[in-house]
């Protein structure tokens, strides 16, 4: 029942205004702990709303979402996935162990949304813009070369840079990712998820929430250890395994999928 849909989209969208101010109490709490209970709250809280937002389009909306998988939350550590939906933000946090992800996230998302927009701040997500001005996108990738180089927690980015239409795996937009990878070594973890690209946008939700049939697969790690190197084999590398992965997910019996070599 479409009922159903309406019901788990505006508990969401009433939680995101409720939980806004809560947010911010809760951070100025936090900054002035020390910074490692600064960052168990922090983390806490981020996994805590990642699970509202799944759990109410589940518990209340029908949607099924598969058992996620566990990525270490450890400093160096780079999380790629496939973009098809709005849920792919709290489904990679859901998916972290043991500290919060920065995610690269598009500028709009820091801009007048209740909640997201103050942790957009808060978590120090990297901003990119691809409408910016020459200058404005120039420091927009000092501040990601900076955030890679220097981020004691997991850096989470969706290579595609948009959600495809399809749910296929998209072009790569490869100019933030090559800095990320020239920025240091890391230990990169895929996440390839299938069954949200008819829900892309919030507004999809309430046609057919019931309809969500949410799949996921974990590749991992790979060690990318030369920053020095060409990144465009290994970029290469990473988008014919999500293909892969992503195409034996559509294939019957996709749900029972090993989650790769973690």
């Amino acid at each position: 029942m479409k009922i159903r849909g309406h019901v788990a989209l505006l508990l969401v969208l009433a939680g995101l205004l409720v939980l806004d101010p809560v947010q911010r109490v809760l951070v100025a709490y936090a900054r002035l702990r020390a910074p490692a209970a600064r960052r168990r709250i922090l983390t806490s809280w981020q996994r805590w709303l990642a699970h509202f937002v799944l759990g109410s389009f589940r518990v209340v909306g029908g949607a099924r979402f598969p058992e996620l998988p566990r990525v270490p939350g450890d400093a160096g550590t780079l999380v790629l996935m496939n973009h098809q939906s709005v849920l792919d933000i709290p489904l990679v946090v859901a998916s972290l162990t043991g500290s919060y992800p920065r995610i690269i996230t598009r500028r709009r998302y820091a801009r007048w949304i209740p909640l997201i927009s103050h942790m957009v701040r808060v978590y120090q997500y990297p901003i990119v813009d691809p409408g910016a001005n020459t200058a404005i996108a120039r420091a927009q990738l000092r501040a990601l070369d900076e955030a890679a180089r220097t981020s004691d927690v997991p850096l989470a980015l969706f290579p595609e840079g948009t959600r495809t239409k399809d749910g296929r795996i998209g072009r790569f937009r490869t100019t933030g990712l090559r800095r990320i990878l020239r920025a240091r070594p890391w230990t990169v973890y895929v996440i390839v998820g299938d069954g949200y690209w008819r829900h892309a946008k919030l507004r999809h939700f309430v046609r057919g929430m019931r309809d969500i049939r949410g799949r996921i697969t974990l590749e991992g790690p790979f060690e990318w250890s030369d920053p020095e190197a060409d990144p465009t084999p290994f970029i290469e590398e990473m988008r014919a395994l999500m293909q892969e992965k992503l195409a034996a997910l559509r294939r019957p019996g996709g749900d029972r999928l090993e989650r790769g070599r973690v």
